[in-house]
Parts: C-alpha cells; sequence; structure tokens
C-alpha cells in the first residue's frame, strides 16, 4: 500500500498508471477492432467483440491493481451477487461525479457483462479510446437541439434508429446497457434548478430507458438498479486519483421489467410515455430513500 504518500504524489503516479494501462491494452484491443472493422462476417465480428471485451475486464482489472496499491478507500458495497454474467440487463445509477464510471467497473467487472454507455457521437474521435469505444459497440449518438428539430422535422426519431441499430449487435453477447438517467452530475444547483421532488437526486429522462427497452425488451428482462453514495460528499476525478475519498458505497438490487413497458413506441405512444415515466418515477423515490439510509440522513 503506498497509501502513505503525499495526495499529489498518488495523483501523479495513478494518472501514470492509468495512462500506461489504457495505452497497453488499447493497442491489443486495435488488433480485433481493426478485423472486426474489415471482416464483414457476422460470427467472426461476435468472436471478435469477444475478444474486445476480455482486453477490456483486463484493463479494469487492472486499474482495480493500482487502485488497491495506491489507495486507501474502502470500499461498502452490496447485492453484487445477484449479478450473472450471462445476462443482458439495464443498468441505472445516480450520478453525482466522473468517479461513478470507475466505481461501477470495478465493482462490476467479470460478475456482470460489460457495461455498455450512450456516448455524443464527436467522443468517437477521442485518441486512444475512441476506436477502443467503437469496438466495443458503445452506441454514438447524435443529439439535436428543440430550435434545430423544429427546422429539420426529418431528423426526427434519429436517435431511436440508433438505438435499435446498436442494440441489434447487443444481442449475441450479454451485455449490461448502463445510463446515468439523470443526464447530468448532480449539484445542489441543477437540483434547485429543476425543483426536482427527489431529496437527493435530479429528474430522470425516460427517454433513453424506453428506446431500449424498444429495441431489445425481449432479451433485457432485469433491471440493475445501482445506488451510490459517497459519505464525505461527490469527489471530483483528481480528488480520487489522489486517493482522498476515503470511501464509497454502493448498493444493487435487480428488479424485472415489467412486460408492458417493452417493444412499444415511446415517441408516438402517450400512454406509454406515462407508463415508462410513472415505472421510473417509483425506482426513482426509492433510490432517493435508499441514499438518505446510506447516508445516515433522515428520508424525506
Amino acid at each position: 500500500m503506498l497509501s502513505f504518500l503525499p495526495a499529489p504524489v498518488i495523483g501523479v503516479l495513478n494518472a501514470i498508471l492509468l495512462g500506461i494501462n489504457t495505452l497497453f491494452w488499447c493497442l491489443l484491443l486495435y488488433i480485433p477492432a481493426v478485423l472486426k472493422l474489415i471482416v464483414p462476417h457476422k460470427g467472426f465480428r461476435v468472436l471478435c467483440t469477444r475478444v474486445i471485451i476480455w482486453i477490456s475486464e483486463s484493463w479494469v482489472a487492472c486499474n482495480t491493481g493500482w487502485m488497491t496499491l495506491t489507495q486507501g478507500t474502502r470500499w461498502q458495497v452490496q447485492g453484487a451477487d445477484e449479478l450473472q454474467r450471462e445476462s443482458w440487463y439495464l443498468v441505472l445509477a445516480n450520478h453525482q461525479s466522473w468517479v461513478d464510471i470507475m466505481a461501477m467497473q470495478r465493482v462490476f467487472n467479470r460478475k456482470a457483462p460489460f457495461l455498455k454507455f450512450f456516448l455524443k457521437q464527436q467522443l468517437i474521435w477521442v485518441p486512444v479510446i475512441g476506436l477502443a469505444w467503437w469496438g466495443l459497440d458503445f452506441p454514438f449518438m447524435k443529439r439535436y437541439s428543440r430550435e434545430y428539430l423544429i427546422k429539420h422535422p426529418e431528423k426526427r426519431g434519429e436517435d431511436l434508429t440508433a438505438t435499435r441499430i446498436a442494440c441489434e449487435k447487443f444481442r449475441y453477447t450479454p451485455v449490461s446497457v448502463m445510463n446515468f438517467v439523470e443526464g447530468t452530475r448532480f449539484t445542489p444547483a441543477k437540483h434547485a434548478r429543476q425543483k426536482s421532488p427527489y431529496t437527493r437526486l435530479l429528474v430522470p429522462k425516460a427517454g433513453g430507458v424506453a428506446f431500449v427497452l424498444d429495441a431489445m425488451g425481449d432479451a433485457i428482462q432485469t433491471l440493475v438498479d445501482v445506488t451510490i453514495a459517497y459519505p464525505g460528499g461527490a469527489p471530483t476525478f483528481w480528488d480520487f486519483m489522489c486517493g482522498r475519498v476515503k470511501e464509497i458505497r454502493m448498493e444493487i438490487h435487480t428488479v424485472a421489467i415489467p412486460e408492458h413497458l417493452k417493444g412499444r413506441d415511446y415517441s408516438t405512444d402517450a400512454e406509454h410515455r406515462r407508463n415508462v415515466k410513472d415505472w421510473l418515477a417509483v425506482q426513482w423515490q426509492a433510490k432517493d430513500d435508499r441514499l438518505a439510509t446510506m447516508l445516515g440522513e433522515p428520508q424525506a
């Protein structure tokens, strides 16, 4: 354990270790990713995807290694034993910090299918990891403003089409489709601006959840509800790298997804929109109460 070192030294050391680890595994990952790009055979591409996932899980395992070496963070995790590697999951979590992603990767690694996130289309051009995300079949989404869609109505529905295309790839290997449904990280200012009915959460957006259930509800049977709490307050990524995060708490709950929420068109079916929003609101209220318990605070 190197947690006795000064925090800035730990931060620089961890940044170097993360960079070396990422570069090493990404260079290996490029080989099956390029083969997947140039060989159109479906079975071969599925094989390449499985190799890419193994490489990515090894990257996460090595990240866990340097975390253990340099940090004294206490991890309090409940419910991880409910996860299964050969399942298809929809994963929802509250979002407070960029640390959330690394925390979930550490806890989920090799216990559940590799987490796949929806990303902005521009992120495919990120050096080193952009191609890795593509090889992992992360869905790249092009977002349009409401004003743009008014001027270009033909662009409506492109997100759903992109989701369906991405989810079609997910049918051939088990997957955990991850969505931060709040759409942004929680801050008190955002909470006040939204006038959120929840004490510790922002209002969830149901569209992404509904699109996934529309596209592959026949494959995804289970919601994995992840609640992340930081007793010392939401950390910055640099705080985490420096080993300043004393404790991370995580509770994982699996919930059967109701059949009536699957395979319907969220964009045109008003009743379906209401049902999805109501169901998500129930999950979110339970999460808000759970956060209070995890942090030792009174429930609203």
